[in-house]
């Protein structure tokens, strides 16, 4: 029986590294409901990997190009960790827009009283720790625990990835006293089930909480509020890129 989608959610690659999108894309289409359409996509311009303030920076004019222009979905993710961009994604749009990072912060604070995020390089910690700071969760965090993964090798090497995560993890909650484990890359989707196994207490797969937080909007027929905060972004000229990005442009 064909199955009518009723929710048409766009889930946006943080970065450019295609096989990352496609791996992104199997995440969230088995998280999904079925009357759930998924559309996981690449910017088009953009750094391949997001692992510093430099890259994110440049990251985001793709990401939000990808909103913009697009008026068919009923809501968005972004599928980054540090959710990069996620307060202009909100002023351009009134449909509901979820960072994979708060996604998987919310889900880990109903399961568990205290949790980690283990993530990738070490210099990104800073980068991490404000990201959970932004959602309020401080408090509530045990640890950000970094390792020596690229976000690359999240994706090029999983059994590898596995391994370290594994590791970091354990540290987190025998040291730390996490109860639960935030997965804190897009890269590492899909790696959730193994690393429970191996440690018995839940795992976060940011873009599965992501869909599922949608969904859930869309749902219950909330937008993003205009009131004050999340409002249309001021009139003004913006030079140096295309007319769509122009406020005046905007719906």
């Amino acid at each position: 029986m064909t199955v009518t989608p009723t929710c048409r959610i766009k889930v946006i690659n943080g970065n450019t590294c295609e096989p990352m999108t496609q791996n992104i894309d199997a995440s969230a289409q088995a998280a999904k409901f079925p009357h759930t359409e998924i559309i996981t996509v690449t910017p088009n311009a953009g750094p391949i990997s997001i692992e510093g303030f430099y890259d994110e920076y440049l990251a985001i004019p793709g990401v939000m190009e990808q909103i913009i222009l697009d008026a068919d979905s009923d809501a968005f993710i972004l599928a980054c960790w540090g959710d990069p961009g996620i307060e202009a994604a909100r002023e351009i749009t009134a449909k509901p827009v979820v960072g994979i990072a708060e996604a998987s912060l919310y889900v880990a604070n109903m399961l568990a009283a205290k949790w980690s995020v283990v993530t990738t390089l070490h210099r990104a910690r800073d980068m991490a720790e404000k990201t959970v700071q932004k959602a309020g969760m401080t408090e509530r965090c045990a640890s950000i625990r970094t390792t020596s993964l690229s976000v690359l090798d999240t994706e090029n090497d999983r059994a590898h990835t596995v391994e370290i995560l594994a590791a970091a993890s354990k540290l987190a909650i025998e040291e730390d006293g996490a109860e639960a484990i935030c997965l804190g890359c897009a890269g590492m989707s899909g790696l959730e089930k193994q690393l429970e196994e191996r440690l018995g207490v839940p795992v976060i797969d940011s873009v599965a909480a992501a869909v599922k937080m949608a969904e859930s909007l869309v749902s219950l027929g909330k937008l993003t509020s205009k009131q004050l905060t999340y409002r249309l972004p001021e009139k003004k000229v913006i030079r140096g890129y295309g007319d769509h990005f122009q406020v005046e442009n905007f719906a």
